[in-house]
């Protein structure tokens, strides 16, 4: 197993988060001199950025393991400190603590920033190279990449972000945004207790000051195609249990599969109930009351068409190790759609 993010994913998503935050804000066109200072301070910080990011990895956070908390915190809130957040506040929860960061540029724009510092677990054994080492090695079709824990989901996509702000500052201009940051250290584990982070009477407020909330993500594939995402699914975690005793039907303790001849069993109806879920397919939720999304609309459509043109279809099911799509759908062009 190996989790890599290619150095020239880090430089170019260094480039793209400074290039994004200086045009959020909707004023005018930034001066080339202003570019050219900040894109050369990205390559003269671009060792020390990699060592950031490696000196995270060998600190991780694993919140099914109980491990490196509350150091997983602080050491999140001394990243955005030295990023140029004027203050990032490590906030108790009833699970793993957060932190809650803001960065005031005196802009008449706010954008919310949503970070996670925990990872999963790993074994070492299934690793190409040690992961928590991050070690620089090369990748066929990458080139030179780091290998480690958190690399790509999702300390890397969050370290370039932070190193861009690096850049800004130290080429001594101004963000056109202010920055409000919530990270947590329980992604991992469900999210279990973001509300109490995102609902903290100052945390709340801060939020509600922001245009939009952005999430810095390994968005950019092996043919430098760069994607940002406009919005994001959520999760529902639950547990189901078939009772043979509640139910009257099925038995009251556990007996043996061969008496399903004479007696109902609870797993049977618990497949059939899971069943009822989805359509026969299962790419169809048929939940009674399931909120359905509003249609997409042109622009957004022609956004879509426009993407999926820069894209390589192929390259994107080689990706996934896929041969069909969920619908059973190829790209014709940019705007036609037909049946494999």
């Amino acid at each position: 197993m190996h989790c890599p993010i290619s150095m020239k994913s880090m430089a170019i998503a260094m480039s793209f988060a400074t290039c994004t935050f200086l045009c959020v804000s909707g004023t005018a066109a930034v001066p080339d001199a202003d570019k050219a200072a900040i894109q050369a301070e990205i390559g003269k910080r671009h060792d020390e950025s990699i060592k950031r990011l490696q000196d995270w990895i060998a600190l991780p956070s694993i919140a099914a393991e109980n491990r490196s908390y509350p150091q997983g915190a602080e050491y999140m809130a001394k990243l955005a400190r030295e990023a140029g957040f004027q203050q990032a506040t490590v906030i108790t929860t009833d699970g793993k603590p957060g932190v809650f960061a803001t960065l005031d540029a005196g802009a008449k724009k706010t954008v919310g920033l949503y970070f996670m510092y925990d990872v999963k677990q790993f074994d070492p054994a299934e690793w190409s190279s040690p992961p928590l080492e991050a070690r620089v090695v090369d990748k066929p079709g990458l080139g030179k990449a780091i290998v480690g824990r958190g690399a790509v989901n999702q300390k890397g996509p969050e370290a370039a972000f932070l190193a861009a702000l690096h850049a800004i500052r130290g080429a001594g201009k101004k963000m056109p945004v202010n920055l409000v940051m919530v990270a947590e250290g329980e992604e991992e584990i469900g999210s279990p207790h973001i509300g109490q982070l995102a609902h903290r009477p100052e945390v709340e407020a801060a939020l509600k000051k922001t245009i939009g909330v952005f999430m810095p993500s390994a968005m950019q594939d092996p043919g430098g195609v760069v994607t940002v995402s406009l919005g994001a699914k959520g999760v529902v975690e639950l547990e189901l249990v078939a009772s043979g005793e509640k139910w009257g039907r099925g038995p009251s303790k556990d007996v043996h599969s061969s008496l399903k001849a004479m007696v109902d069993s609870p797993a049977w109806r618990l497949v059939k109930a899971l069943d009822t879920l989805v359509s026969a397919d299962g790419n169809t939720i048929l939940i009674d009351n399931y909120p359905q999304p509003r249609p997409l609309n042109a622009a957004e459509k022609a956004m879509i068409a426009k993407a999926a043109a820069a894209k390589s279809e192929e390259q994107a099911k080689k990706q996934l190790g896929v041969q069909h799509w969920i619908r059973g759908c190829r790209r014709t062009n940019a705007s036609n759609h037909s049946r494999q």
